[in-house]
């Protein structure tokens, strides 16, 4: 017995035409909405940051509602993948990323480089990191990391 299966043209336009609509970010937002961010929920993120497991500090490092003294404290925590987390974590504040510019892990310094949250002071003393993979990463980052687009003097003028 054969695994592959053929699908006649017929039965391709049968499964487009049946295919559900795929929703915008937004629209599944909308739909789906994210539960509300409690007093409860903030002083579970305060002990678990205080977890003997790495990997449960792991956990609040990458969440978006770790409070800024929990996200600072956990910039100094002695395991490198906490540190890490919090280097790739999309809405640690500047101050804590800028931090993490010091750190003596590449790997920390590595998710920094490729983070589009951090901060251009910080960026900027990445630049001269002594590790290539930190400033090949950089390279990447210019590459790949799309930015708002300035508009033009003649542009803001005509306006």
């Amino acid at each position: 017995m054969s695994c592959i299966r053929f699908t006649t043209a017929a039965q391709l336009e049968a499964l487009h035409r049946t295919a559900p609509a795929v929703l915008t970010a937004e629209q599944a937002a909308a739909l789906h909405p994210a539960p509300e961010i409690t007093p409860s929920k903030i002083r579970r993120l305060r002990l678990l940051a205080e977890h003997r497991d790495p990997k449960v500090r792991e956990s609040v490092a990458s969440s978006r509602h770790a409070p800024l003294d929990v996200q600072q404290a956990l910039a100094h925590d002695p395991d490198e993948g906490v540190r890490s987390c919090l280097a790739r974590n999309p809405t640690a504040p500047p101050s804590v990323l800028t931090v993490l510019v010091g750190d003596t892990s590449e790997r920390v310094r590595s998710w920094l480089a490729v983070n589009d949250a951090t901060p251009p002071a910080a960026v900027t003393m990445l630049e001269c990191d002594e590790s290539p993979a930190v400033r090949d990463l950089l390279l990447w980052r210019d590459a790949h990391i799309q930015r708002p687009v300035e508009p033009a003097p003649a542009e803001i003028l005509a306006r």
